[in-house]
């Protein structure tokens, strides 16, 4: 679990809490009951960056998918169909 800290302490610990953050996400309180998770921007990059990968993976597999389940026809079906429909055949 990620090291957590209150507003209400962070003055008087704001060195610690930013020098943790350096290391590893932590999870700081607002007396209002909001809650942040402060990283380094080192961190954040790397996160933004394996998102970003996980996110064209799915997108190329999904587009796989989309390619192996088409039910397009052939070149010669499909200009046969094509003059047929230009000469007013059915």
């Amino acid at each position: 679990m990620m090291p957590s800290y209150t507003l209400s302490c962070e003055g008087d610990r704001s060195e610690e809490m930013f020098d943790r953050a350096l290391a590893e996400p932590v999870l700081v309180d607002r007396s209002s009951g909001d809650r942040y998770v402060l990283m380094s921007a080192e961190a954040y990059k790397k996160l933004v960056d394996r998102l970003s990968e996980l996110e064209d993976r799915v997108w190329g597999q999904r587009s796989q998918i989309a390619i192996e389940e088409s039910q397009m026809v052939g070149e010669e079906q499909f200009t046969s169909a094509l003059q047929k429909l230009a000469n007013g055949e059915t």
